[in-house]
């Protein structure tokens, strides 16, 4: 608090002590005895002739009154109400008391009424008759309440606050005000109470002055806080700054034109405006202000600035580092030395807090290199007119080896099983972090076993003179914790049961770590939430937890038009209407249609990934297809039957069918064996895959693996009779900092039955495009030379290595760069991994909201005959990636 409030505020305080403290100490020793009040009741037992005394006595103690009961028996006494003043005097002085109450209580029904009569022993003629009354017994405490607030202000001379009255506030209103001081109407006047309600108002920050009178009345006092507010506002003014323009200070500070002046935020703001100045190197910055008060109870603010030379960190300096070079340790550090390239970088910036943190930095660099007692003092930070400079001491201590590493206590496992997981070795030097991580690595494995609070304690022995130390892994497993209840939330149209199955909680099962990861991926693969939250969460039962999931649901529905030229297809119309989370039951339903220079396609399908809620999946697609290739047209209409079932976490078992019914037309016969005419294919395609990818489009982590056979024949129905052998591969991993990497690899095999006079090249392989090798047409590579009619290979192998980094984790926007090698072979040729297709290239991946969109170029390294090496080429295509 500012100096002058609180000078103000003392000055207030002792002259309010001085005013009413000569009537108040003459009375504050009181004694006064009650007398046994009479009672007319016609109710026996009620026991108010005892019970309003001690009520009475109770109020009339708090305020100071020190009370006594007299014993005096009517059968000695003469009736009490027809004593005279020399009876209550001499009985009095008796007691040893001033006053002496008399009292009686008359009941009709439920209404009580309370006669009182209050002599002084000291003055004859001094008597006061005192009255209340209550409708019903409830109200009794209320009425006695008041009876002896009237009995106190009669023994402290009338010093009861009548009535309260504010004057001088303009701007801050009366209520305001009462509503934060104590006292009130009714109160006993006490010096302490008006003290802490002036130190109350002064603390609003509004007034320069409060003055408290009083105005003695009939039947008290009144109190009168006269008040003097404080100057508002009229202008903020900056003098001297150059670093700031005005408007960047005025915006800064919680000061306002209009406000009421107050001094606690003059203060912050200088504190503000010198942050500021601080984090553009301006340390030796001083900020003061002067009030220029005006008429009218307004003032300006004037803020007078000595900005000084901004200064930066040129030297950093440590006493007592032999193991370690200064230029490590500063390597370790957030704060760096002033650099050739400081005017554009942050090198040799001020920030006390992390100077600060640098010294748990230090500490943690030889803590992690062994010298587990290393202590590093506060730093010393020099700010002078030209630089700064910043100093360290460092006690290193011993360097110690880990000599034994053991496991005690409650083993839920082999020790060796729990040893092999942990990353501390024997012989190593001993590292703090290292041992972090394997307490959490060790805590992660008994979470999985339910023991979600136990507790791990590395116990360390130190052999000072051999420097070596032996680490024990205490574990205390304590009871299994077991899953309570799933709570969902913030799901408005997703069903609760979609969120549910895809959850590996089981309720009332045992606490899995292991099980709460893998339930948020599998909810982060469905695509419908922007936010995700999975977390346990204690209950009234420590051996049970709650699982909060929580999210926040984004669009799943997309309607999409356009157009553009395709790589593959040349100019291009497209349109499709598209729901993933159908009326919430995670079912999708996708209608679409495509029309370019080369192919109109027509596509509806439906997908259901829990068929009556089950393991099992199934979906259909049908399409018409209406396509030209190079050297004839092909137009088809289809249907594709899914079934699948889940054996596993992230493994799947299926079969496809499909029916295709196909023509043949426009043959150019001189390049093309093709056979005109109508066709039916009926084919089967069983299926295992394994895909434990965290995201299908921008994948962090995690896997995928699938084999494929394919098989169309006559068995089948169908005209056309091959078999189709498909293998994929793919692995997703962090690399460092938010890059990933990704290796992906595809082989295929094609046995091909027909007969002679049908040739089915459109199923052969054929490399080239978005999701084989970039930089190529989508038939470039297919295995045939020039001039033969025969297109397309038996055999293929095709592998990509590709870098991703976001750009932005919340709207899903990377770029990637990609590496892409392969080559299609007839059944004759052997594979040659050394000479082969390949090319490399960058590009932009979005998860936008019309379906993810993928743009990138490639430029060719090997493209034999088909293209020459540095030769680029656009791919975009909207879809996810391999």
């Amino acid at each position: 608090m500012n100096k002058s409030i609180l000078r103000k505020t003392a000055i207030v305080i002792v002259l309010f002590n001085l005013l009413f403290s000569g009537d108040l100490l003459a009375d504050t020793d009181i004694k006064l005895a009650i007398l046994p009040f009479s009672i007319d009741t016609g109710q026996p037992d009620n026991q108010l002739d005892t019970k309003i005394p001690l009520m009475i006595s109770k109020n009339l103690e708090l305020e100071g009154v020190t009370v006594i009961f007299s014993k005096i028996q009517s059968e000695t006494q003469p009736d009490i109400h027809q004593w005279t003043f020399s009876q209550f005097r001499k009985h009095g002085i008796e007691l040893g008391v001033d006053y002496i109450l008399t009292g009686s209580v008359f009941m009709a029904g439920d209404s009580v009424s309370i006669d009182s009569n209050l002599v002084n022993i000291y003055k004859q003629d001094s008597s006061f008759s005192l009255y209340a009354d209550a409708d019903t017994l409830e109200n009794l405490f209320s009425a006695v309440s008041q009876l002896s607030k009237e009995i106190i202000g009669e023994l402290y001379h009338k010093k009861i606050i009548t009535d309260i009255a504010v004057t001088g506030n303009k701007r801050v209103e009366t209520d305001a005000i009462m509503r934060i001081i104590d006292s009130r109407a009714g109160d006993i006047i006490k010096p302490d109470n008006i003290s802490k309600d002036l130190q109350k108002i002064y603390e609003m920050g509004y007034f320069d002055n409060v003055v408290v009178k009083k105005q003695s009345l009939d039947n008290g006092v009144k109190l009168v806080f006269e008040l003097t507010e404080k100057p508002t506002v009229r202008k903020l003014k900056f003098k001297d700054n150059t670093v700031y323009e005005d408007e960047e200070l005025a915006d800064s500070v919680d000061t306002k034109t209009g406000s009421i002046l107050n001094i606690h935020k003059l203060n912050s703001d200088v504190n503000r405006m010198r942050l500021m100045y601080t984090e553009k190197n301006y340390q030796n910055c001083s900020v003061t202000y002067e009030i220029v008060q005006l008429e009218h109870s307004q003032a300006d603010i004037v803020f007078i600035f000595d900005e000084g030379k901004k200064i930066k960190v040129e030297k950093i300096t440590f006493e007592g580092n032999n193991y370690f070079s200064d230029k490590k340790i500063k390597k370790a550090m957030e704060t760096s030395e002033k650099g050739f390239f400081s005017f554009f970088t942050s090198s040799g910036d001020l920030n006390e807090t992390e100077v600060q943190n640098d010294v748990i930095r230090i500490e943690s660099l030889y803590k992690n290199n062994g010298f587990i007692d290393t202590k590093v003092s506060d730093p010393i930070i020099d700010i002078g007119e030209k630089s700064i400079s910043i100093y360290f001491k460092i006690e290193e201590g011993i360097q110690y080896k880990i000599k034994t590493i053991d496991i005690a206590g409650d083993l839920i496992a082999a020790k060796e099983e729990l040893l092999e997981d942990i990353q501390s070795k024997e012989t190593q030097l001993y590292n703090r972090e290292t041992i972090r991580k394997d307490i959490l690595t060790i805590s992660d494995y008994y979470a999985n076993k339910g023991f979600a609070n136990a507790d791990i304690t590395p116990l360390v022995d130190k052999d000072d003179q051999k420097k070596m130390m032996s680490v024990t892994f205490s574990i205390d497993k304590g009871e299994p914790v077991f899953f309570n209840r799933i709570n969902i939330s913030g799901n408005l149209k997703t069903r609760d049961k979609v969120i549910r199955r895809e959850i590996k909680i089981i309720e009332q099962d045992l606490y899995s770590k292991e099980n709460i990861q893998k339930s948020f991926k599998n909810l982060n693969r469905l695509n419908y939430f922007d936010e995700i939250d999975v977390k346990p969460v204690k209950t009234v039962d420590e051996n049970k937890m709650d699982l909060d999931v929580r999210v926040v649901e984004k669009e799943t529905g997309t309607f999409s038009i356009g157009g553009g030229v395709s790589s593959t297809e040349g100019g291009f119309l497209s349109g499709s209407i598209q729901e993933r989370n159908l009326f919430g039951k995670g079912q999708t339903l996708k209608i679409g249609a495509q029309l370019s220079e080369e192919s109109v396609l027509y596509d509806i399908s439906f997908f259901e990934p829990y068929i009556m809620d089950t393991a099992v999946s199934g979906g259909v697609q049908l399409y018409k297809e209406d396509k030209e290739y190079d050297y004839y047209d092909k137009e088809a209409l289809g249907i594709t039957l899914k079934l699948g079932y889940r054996l596993f976490d992230y493994t799947t078992i299926g079969i496809n069918y499909n029916i295709e019914d196909f023509e043949i037309t426009d043959i150019q016969v001189a390049d093309t064996n093709m056979t005109p005419g109508s066709f039916l294919t009926s084919s089967i395609k069983p299926f295992l895959q394994y895909d434990s990818r965290d995201d299908f489009f921008l994948p962090t982590e995690g896997s995928k693996h699938k084999l494929s056979i394919e098989y169309a024949g006559e068995f089948l129905g169908g005209d056309i009779d091959y078999t189709k052998y498909l293998v994929e591969t793919g692995i997703f991993f962090p690399l460092f900092w938010k890059f990933t990497g990704a290796l992906h690899a595809e082989a295929g095999y094609l046995d091909d039955r027909s007969s002679d006079d049908i040739d089915i090249d459109f199923t052969k392989f054929y490399l080239g495009g978005m999701n084989s090798i970039r930089g190529f047409d989508k038939f470039d590579i297919n295995a045939s030379q020039a001039g033969e009619k025969d297109r397309g290979g038996e055999k293929y192998l095709q592998f990509n290595a590709e870098i991703t980094f976001p750009l932005t984790e919340k709207y899903k926007v990377a770029v990637v760069f990609f590496y892409d090698r392969g080559d299609v072979y007839r059944t004759s040729e052997n594979f040659d991994l050394g000479d082969q297709f390949s090319s490399f290239g960058t590009g932009m991946r979005w998860n936008s909201p019309i379906g993810p969109l993928r743009v990138e170029y490639a430029w060719v390294i090997d493209g034999k005959n088909i293209k020459n090496s540095g030769d680029g080429q656009f791919e975009f295509s909207v879809g996810a990636s391999f």
